[in-house]
């Protein structure tokens, strides 16, 4: 296979991930910030601590943690056929990817919401801040750096699992990967396919590293 001809191939995957990294990011958030703010708050020490939630909660978290991502994609295609009516393609590909990283992130928002000082939450309380405002006037501002951390981490664990989802016909360089790279023995295309997948990680740990890191001067 020519450079000419891998070239089309080699973009259309790469933006194939992008564009599932990038919505699985976007939901991984939505359900794993709160997710990950409710296991602090409804802890025994917690603002609104609650034993039987915050064990509900951690027993959620704890089983979408320990599923293997192939395993996962497989359980839930009766429930990404519901949302999104198919079970292949990269549309598709968005709810195992999400339903994977959000308990994941769920734990790194916990444990960076936990490195928050103890005394600036009783300070906040002292000055009468309600629950609500505590958690996002001083717990969440406190713990930006290690939240971005966290989500680089997620999104670097996204790409990784977006590779995977090419083997149930998912798109992306994973499938790219699969069709040419072993199924047609293009080992030039599989070297490159592994190339890109080490810079896009490269650049995104980079990125997310400047930004924490700059956070954390503040």
């Amino acid at each position: 296979m020519t450079w000419d001809e891998m070239t089309p191939l080699l973009w259309e995957s790469t933006w194939q991930t992008a564009q599932m990294v990038a919505w699985s990011t976007l939901f991984t958030v939505l359900i794993g910030l709160p997710l990950g703010v409710a296991l602090v708050v409804t802890d025994r020490d917690g603002l609104f601590p609650s034993w039987t939630l915050n064990r509900v909660l951690g027993l959620v978290v704890n089983i979408g943690r320990s599923l293997p991502f192939i395993v996962l994609m497989i359980a839930v295609i009766p429930l990404t056929r519901l949302i999104v009516g198919t079970t292949i393609g990269t549309v598709a590909s968005v709810v195992p990817l999400t339903l994977g990283a959000a308990p994941f992130f769920a734990r790194l928002v916990e444990t960076a919401l936990r490195e928050v000082g103890r005394d600036k939450v009783q300070a906040a309380q002292a000055m009468g801040a309600g629950g609500s405002t505590v958690v996002g006037k001083v717990l969440l501002p406190e713990a930006m750096a290690g939240l971005v951390a966290g989500l680089t981490v997620t999104v670097v664990a996204l790409i990784s699992y977006s590779a995977m989802a090419g083997a149930i016909g998912g798109g992306g360089l994973g499938d790219l990967a699969i069709r040419y790279g072993y199924q047609r023995f293009e080992t030039t295309l599989m070297v490159v396919t592994v190339v890109v997948l080490i810079v896009i990680v490269q650049l995104v740990q980079t990125l997310g590293d400047t930004v924490a890191r700059r956070l954390t001067r503040h």
